[in-house]
């Protein structure tokens, strides 16, 4: 294993201590319980957004930490869940009196500890509303989830659900806004090989030199099936074609498309896969009206990509739209 770490139990910490002081106008890290919050507090009178999730993935979730986006994010260990208590934390850095957003991606300690925070967080008087994001639509269930698992989508969740909290919309509007996005998302990946876990030390799953894993998850979670590597129009259309599929979309609609790379797959090869997966859209009649290719969610080192669809309407396309500012999206400010 080659990385650039010093001891494996340390990277989370180490690396959000850097991410703070390369990004104060943005962020302040709060050390213990580990937790990102907005870097000028809660905004009074707003509805506050909070995310996390096992480190690992990033820019997701720390780095949309800011205006337009989320007001914090709970970073756990390496592919594991935050517990309760930083979430906790997290929820009162967020809240600006008008009640918070957790925003949770479906994975089985996601789910519970989320829950649990809430729970303590309400004893304490503040509002919390959840929204759960499943928008892979690879598998039902895995390793990890009672569902479908919370992938690329949620970046997008966070982002249009982070627009309407920032235009005024109360904590009934806001999560109504997440939910239509949740609704209307649909993701599936590839991985070309594995990623290492620090603490681990050795690849998280096998794939033969010739092999590629059809809708893996963002944890290394088994896809639908392995194949022999194919050219990158092919890969693109197993991974489109479901997502359409399992949307049920039709002619005419208006939709964004999102390639998304999980760590190790260079940005050239990406908008390879956005080519041929924007043909596939024209040739279904869809309109793709906005757009987002990149790394924004993330498996450590993992080659591979993931191609996500959104069906918009005209509020949705606004609020996707509206300015943004964080550290890894930036927009319109």
């Amino acid at each position: 294993m080659k990385k650039l770490i010093n001891n494996p139990q340390n990277v989370v910490a180490e690396s959000l201590r850097g991410f703070g002081l390369a990004h104060p106008e943005h962020v302040r890290v709060n050390e213990d319980p580990l937790f990102v919050s907005r870097a000028g507090g809660a905004v009074r009178g707003k509805v506050g957004l909070v995310s996390g999730g096992g480190s690992g993935h990033e820019p997701l979730h720390a780095g949309y930490v800011g205006v337009g986006m989320l007001d914090a994010a709970v970073p756990g260990a390496m592919f594991t869940s935050p517990t309760p208590e930083p979430i906790l934390e997290a929820t009162k850095a967020a809240d600006g009196g008008a009640g918070v957003l957790h925003i949770v991606k479906n994975y089985t300690g996601d789910v519970l500890n989320f829950e649990t925070a809430a729970e303590l967080a309400e004893a304490e008087d503040i509002p919390v509303k959840a929204v759960v994001v499943n928008d892979d639509v690879a598998v039902e269930d895995s390793l990890y989830t009672a569902g479908r698992r919370g992938v690329a989508g949620t970046v997008l969740v966070e982002k249009i659900a982070g627009a309407a909290a920032e235009r005024g919309d109360d904590l009934d509007a806001v999560a109504a806004v997440a939910q239509r996005v949740i609704d209307n998302v649909r993701s599936m990946g590839v991985a070309l090989s594995a990623c290492t876990v620090p603490h681990a030390g050795k690849p998280s799953f096998d794939l033969e030199e010739d092999e590629i894993e059809i809708g893996i998850g963002i944890h290394g979670e088994p896809g639908r099936h392995r194949i022999a590597m194919a050219s990158a129009d092919e890969i693109t259309e197993r991974l489109l074609t479901p997502v359409l599929e399992d949307l049920k979309t039709a002619d005419g609609e208006e939709v964004l498309l999102f390639v998304n790379g999980m760590g190790g797959t260079p940005l050239s090869e990406l908008y390879v896969v956005y080519n041929h997966a924007r043909e596939l859209l024209d040739q279904r009649g869809l309109k793709v009206t906005r757009s987002l290719v990149g790394n924004y969610i993330t498996s450590l080192e993992m080659q591979g990509a993931s191609v996500t669809v959104l069906r918009l309407d005209a509020d949705l396309t606004a609020l996707w739209d509206a300015p943004v500012d964080t550290p890894a999206l930036r927009r319109g400010l």
